[in-house]
This record gives structure tokens, C-alpha cells and sequence, in this order.
């Protein structure tokens, strides 16, 4: 299998139909081998129905998995990623604002040797107010922090190499975040201008509360990506500051008192000293820990800390 199509649905029973032949009309013209797994997240209405009616009458190309409930969309992503077998994966969202049509455009820039491409809404045909402009602002966010600079981290519509998704897992809202990932094991990522339509069926699942989740997941991604194989650097870090600060107040109060005569014993400073003298120990220490935690974690799943484009002339596997 040369193509999967991944797309999470959930209660787009209007706009099934239109997309699929879409997709279709999209898929003939291609010279490759393909199928399209559409993961149902938990729909209420007919959804469910018209992804078996499709299945059965297509069953070469058409594959269905169906949530026991709503599990959300980075899950219905997770899946479909799980259940996949071409060595290109292309995600759409099935609201038909993603346009099949430019698959074969992001498919051809794979051909020139990336390894990720990733859509943009440049012209984007939502509310300014409540998307637009709060995913203009999670995009410049996402980009500063990770270093990974994209205009749109919200668009679904995105083509991967298989081999650079190996080993990550997707919770929470984190799906918008597997460019980070692809950067950090070495992946080559372009960007192109994709269209854009206004939603014509049903009503967004998105809202403003999804953004405070955005930043929270920032957070997680950024300590994996960076912290993940070397967590103290983060937490020695802090608690050497933490114990730099506390020595400088000690010698400070140890100048005032020798020098000054000024008390030290009824000073606030001395209980601030001592707190983060002991707040950097215990980081130092929780550090430590965690060092011993990625390692059992690594050598217990035998998981290395490193990831292969090619190998020549190499057979064997250095872990067996």
C-alpha cells in the first residue's frame, strides 16, 4: 500500500457524501495504490451509516473504525495512524473545508524530498473573531517556543512519510503538534498554500476553550522535545539557580552582619535563603530521578535515543 487517507468524522452525515466523491474523483487521477480509513468518533447521527454503506459497496479501498464514544480528534487520528499500512499518510478533516484536491499538489512536493508537508490557510474562510485570530496567535506561539515555524499548525490537511511518525503517540490535542516531533528526529518539512472553503454543513466542534488546551499541550511538547532524553539539565538546572540565588542572599547577610552589624537571625532573607537553598536540592534530586526513569524506560522497551534515515550495508539490529 503506497497511500492512506486518514480522516476523523464525527457527525458530518451532510457532508459525507460530497466528500467522498470528491475524494474519489480526486483518487483516479493518481497512479497509486490507496485506501481511506475514516475513523467515526462516537457520531450521533447518521454518519456511522452511510461510512458502512460506502464500506460495503468499496471495501478495496474503504475502511471504517467506529469509537464506542466521543474520544476526540486527535484520538479518531491516532487510530486511524494505528491502522494504516500505506508509507504515505495524508489527514484531512471530512468538514469538506480541507479540499481533496490538492492532495496530489502536497504528494508532489513529498516527491521532491520532504518528508513532511503541511497545509496552509492562507485564505481562510472562518470567524476572524473567535478562530482566526486566536489561531493566528497559538500559530506565532507554537513557532517561537518549538522553533518550528509554520503558519498553520490547526491545519489537518498535512502528508507524512510513515517512517517519521514511528514511535509517537498522540493524546490530548496533540495531534497539531506532529510537525515539532517530525523536527525533532531530523524530518525535512515544506509548507504550500492549500484551499480553504467555508464550512457548508454542520457546525465547527472547535471553540475558544480549545486554544487554553493548545497552550497546555505546548507545554508537554516542549519539555518531550527538548527535556525528554535529559530531564536534568531542566530540573538541575532550576535548582542550581535556585541554590546560586540562596548563596548570594547568605553572603549578603554574612557582608551586612560583619560589616554593618546588622542581625542576621531576625531576617526574612535568612528563611528565604534556606527555602531556596532546599527547593534547589530537591530539584537537583527530583532531576536525578528522572534520570533513572528515562533510562529504565529506554533500556526496558529497548527504545534508543536516536532515529535512522538509511542504513548501507548494515543487516543486523544492534538491539537483538
Amino acid at each position: 500500500m503506497n497511500l492512506s487517507l486518514v480522516i476523523p468524522v464525527y457527525n458530518e452525515q451532510d457532508n459525507l457524501p460530497l466528500l467522498l466523491d470528491a475524494i474519489y474523483k480526486t483518487m483516479h487521477t493518481l497512479d497509486r495504490a490507496w485506501e481511506l480509513i475514516l475513523v467515526d468518533d462516537g457520531s450521533r447521527d447518521n454518519s456511522l451509516s452511510i461510512l458502512k454503506e460506502y464500506a460495503e459497496k468499496d471495501p478495496e479501498h474503504i475502511r471504517v473504525i467506529s469509537f464506542r464514544r466521543n474520544f476526540g480528534q486527535t484520538a479518531a487520528i491516532a487510530a486511524g495512524l494505528d491502522y494504516s499500512q500505506g508509507e504515505i499518510i495524508v489527514l484531512l478533516d471530512a468538514d469538506l473545508q480541507n479540499d481533496p484536491a490538492d492532495i496530489p499538489m502536497m504528494l508532489a512536493k513529498l516527491d521532491e524530498g520532504y518528508d513532511l508537508v503541511s497545509g496552509w490557510r492562507k485564505q481562510r474562510k472562518d470567524n476572524a473573531i473567535t478562530r482566526n485570530f486566536p489561531s493566528m496567535l497559538a500559530n506565532w506561539l507554537i513557532s517561537r517556543v518549538t522553533g518550528v515555524h509554520l503558519h498553520d499548525y490547526g491545519c489537518t490537511l498535512k502528508a507524512y512519510r510513515r517512517d517519521v511518525l514511528e514511535g509517537f503517540r498522540l493524546y490530548g490535542e496533540m495531534h497539531r503538534f506532529i510537525p515539532v516531533y517530525a523536527h525533532s528526529v531530523g524530518a525535512h518539512i515544506a509548507e504550500v498554500v492549500v484551499s480553504h472553503h467555508p464550512r457548508t454543513f454542520g457546525k465547527t466542534k472547535y471553540g475558544l476553550e480549545r486554544s487554553v488546551k493548545v497552550v497546555l499541550d505546548l507545554f508537554t511538547v516542549k519539555f518531550l522535545i527538548s527535556y525528554a532524553s535529559k530531564p536534568i539539565y531542566l530540573f538541575g538546572g532550576a535548582g542550581s539557580f535556585l541554590m546560586i540565588v540562596s548563596t548570594i542572599i547568605m553572603l549578603f547577610l554574612f557582608v551586612r552582619r560583619w560589616f554593618f552589624f546588622v542581625g542576621i537571625a531576625n531576617s526574612p532573607l535568612l528563611q528565604i535563603s534556606a527555602m531556596f537553598f532546599i527547593l534547589g536540592f530537591q530539584s537537583i534530586l527530583m532531576g536525578l530521578i528522572a534520570e533513572l526513569l528515562v533510562r529504565t524506560y529506554h533500556e526496558s522497551q529497548r527504545k534508543p535515543t536516536y532515529t535512522i534515515r538509511t542504513m548501507l550495508n548494515l543487516k543486523r539490529d544492534p538491539r537483538e
